[in-house]
């Protein structure tokens, strides 16, 4: 039997046609939300960075991290295995990661005109015109972006994305589904023996993409009955080592016979293929109001593979916090408006597993002594030794991998 996905804009009755087409079909209706528990289970991460790899905002560490790159790789094979069960009406943005070479899905997209959906927002939840405006406005972002990741497509309503693209300003809750259903039962998309091994060639680059994401690489993956292709997408100097060592990595997933290498078309472009280093900090934030020390520093430990942002100030860097949590902050004590002991308490209260690093050149003994008991992790005083404070770093970093590996 075959299966469905659906996808939607937001307020374009999305709700009522999933019901009662999941009714009409009795296909197991299965969420994004579903595949990213999958996904955050294996995996480890928490449920919310899974989630984040299908929003427009990128994590500032993300250059360093690749943490976005990973979700959507445990996302792909946590979704292969899914698929593997059976039938289903898959609603959400999960399903547009589905190659279009798995034939047994008809894709639907639901989609109305702007009065339609204002509309529809009043109905369903009192919202204004400006509170629907916005709501609907970030919403299509999310979906734009998302699909233009996956197809190159910065249209998410552009029709020959889908099987069925139904306009719902026009077309009545009832309808649509009638619609739907009579597509999916003239039995045009059928579950096939090509199908069926493209469903494996997914499941297989999901594991191929894996292990490299593991290693700290990320490429393109597509595998065809167990010949992995991987695309390198951005400039590296050393290409023949690069190829050698994901070719290496990628031979030994179960299944790959043979794996092959080529540049894409982003290759030649100024941006810097960078592997991550899982033994060394990557989510550092660096907040110091001195801008060009700030900078050198940034740069000299980038230099040692250790990514860190910047903030300015400590309102800043307490906002950079609630929306990316590093793993270590390096503080300054001195800084306009909320000084650097306050910034201390703060980060110990709301996200206390974040190690601290005071660097300052105008902390005194009693300053030492009150930040340690607040739970800094250091107390450094400048000008500092980059070799030391990299090896502070790296001791905070081990705390915090210890803690989580007694975790999991």
């Amino acid at each position: 039997m075959s299966s469905i996905t659906l996808f939607n804009g937001i307020f374009c009755k999305e709700n009522a046609v999933a019901r009662e087409l999941r009714a009409a079909t009795e296909l197991p209706l299965i969420k994004d939300g579903e595949i990213v528990a999958d996904a955050a289970r294996r995996s480890h991460m928490a449920e919310s960075k899974i989630a984040r790899a299908f929003s427009a905002k990128t994590s500032v560490f993300n250059q360093f991290t690749h943490e976005k790159e990973r979700a959507v790789a445990w996302l792909k094979l946590a979704l292969a295995d899914r698929l593997l069960d059976g039938p289903m009406l898959l609603w959400g943005f999960s399903g547009q990661l589905i190659p279009r070479e798995i034939s047994h899905f008809l894709r639907v997209c639901l989609i109305a005109d702007m009065r339609f959906r204002l509309a529809a927002a009043s109905e369903e939840r009192r919202l204004s015109e400006k509170e629907a405006l916005k709501i609907i406005h970030k919403e299509d972002e999310e979906c734009a972006l998302w699909m233009n990741s996956i197809f190159q497509q910065p249209d998410p309503w552009q029709a020959s994305l889908y099987d069925m693209l139904i306009p719902m300003n026009k077309t009545t809750v009832p309808e649509a589904v009638g619609l739907i259903t009579a597509q999916f039962g003239q039995g045009i998309i059928e579950r096939t023996s090509q199908s069926e091994k493209a469903l494996k060639d997914f499941r297989l680059a999901a594991e191929v993409e894996l292990a490299l994401s593991r290693e700290g690489h990320h490429v393109g993956v597509t595998a065809r009955g167990g010949r992995a292709v991987l695309t390198i997408n951005k400039h590296v100097l050393m290409l023949q080592r690069l190829e050698d060592e994901l070719k290496e990595i990628a031979r030994k997933v179960a299944g790959v016979e043979d794996v092959e290498t080529r540049v894409g078309p982003d290759f030649y472009k100024a941006d810097i293929y960078r592997k991550v280093d899982f033994a060394t900090p990557s989510r550092v934030l660096l907040v110091d109001d001195e801008r060009d020390f700030v900078q050198t520093l940034s740069e000299r430990l980038l230099m040692r593979q250790m990514g860190a942002a910047v903030a300015y100030d400590g309102e800043s860097a307490l906002d950079m916090v609630h929306e990316d949590e590093p793993d270590v902050m390096i503080l300054d004590l001195k800084m306009p408006g909320i000084d650097g002991i306050e910034v201390l308490r703060r980060v110990k209260e709301s996200h206390r597993n974040i190690e601290v690093i005071i660097l300052t050149g105008h902390g005194s003994e009693a300053d030492r002594e009150v930040c340690m008991g607040l739970g800094a992790f250091a107390y450094l005083q400048k000008p500092v030794d980059i070799e030391i404070l990299s090896e502070t770093l790296r001791r905070a970093h081990d705390r915090i991998r210890e803690r989580q590996e007694a975790k999991n």
